[in-house]
């Protein structure tokens, strides 16, 4: 399926990003599901004793909501959002943190350089693969800020496997999303790069088998349900 207007390039898409951040949590907050899916991501990973002496750090985490679901699951952790936007991040800021959360302003290819420091007991990565330009290099790169024993969880869009979830994402996204980013934020460059990025992506195997690439030896991949069903995926990696 083609439609005009040419696609974002990667440098772009975090150009994008800060375009729509004035308006973002007001989208996502109407998509069913967005903020519970993001919750059992979170929990997916498994983080004992309320997050107690834990560091996690949340990559691409926008405008907080990722962030939020790893405090509901592990709120005695430190965790560290990170985003390349950094319009997404200001709207991050502006809300009610406690002093464990902070928030740092970096590219996941500049996070070897960033000021953050030592390893992670979790590394959570929410709508964030498929933005890249080389997600291999980025699940490396995550890889290595993993002590022994931590786990990366991957909260993501994937292309449907069959027919029918693919129908239906184009269709949500022709349907509903795409319009409502048009009237709620007066551009759907933002909404269009969503649909055709999941289109261009990998499905739930292809991500699995990246993710064992990058040296990740145990995967687990579960669907979302509700629309997103074999469309959104929580994925649950240990090097």
């Amino acid at each position: 399926m083609s439609r005009s207007r040419s696609p974002l390039t990667h440098a772009e898409v975090p150009g994008a990003f800060d375009a729509a951040a004035g308006t973002y949590d007001r989208l996502v907050g109407s998509n069913p599901g967005y903020h519970e899916h993001l919750l059992a991501s979170a929990e997916a990973l498994g983080l004992p004793d309320g997050g107690a002496g834990l560091r996690v750090l949340d990559v691409g985490c926008g405008t907080g909501a990722s962030t939020a679901a790893l405090l509901r699951v592990a709120p005695q952790a430190e965790i560290i959002g990170v985003d390349a936007s950094g319009e997404m991040l200001a709207e991050a800021r502006k809300k009610d943190w406690p002093e464990t959360v902070s928030f740092v302003h970096s590219s996941v290819e500049d996070l070897p350089g960033a000021p953050i420091s030592g390893t992670f007991d979790a590394v959570f990565a929410a709508y964030l693969l498929r933005n890249l330009a080389d997600p291999d290099a980025a699940l490396v790169t995550l890889r290595g800020l993993l002590h022994a024993g931590g786990v990366l969880g991957v909260h993501e869009y994937v292309r449907g496997a069959d027919v029918g979830a693919r129908v239906r994402w184009n269709a949500v996204c022709w349907a509903v999303i795409i319009p409502m980013g048009r009237v709620r934020g007066g551009d759907a460059t933002l909404y269009r790069h969503l649909w055709r990025s999941v289109n261009e992506f990998d499905d739930a195997a292809g991500l699995s088998g990246r993710l064992r690439r990058a040296g990740f030896g145990e995967v687990h991949a579960t669907s979302a349900g509700g629309w997103q069903k074999g469309i959104e995926y929580t994925f649950v990696a240990r090097p």
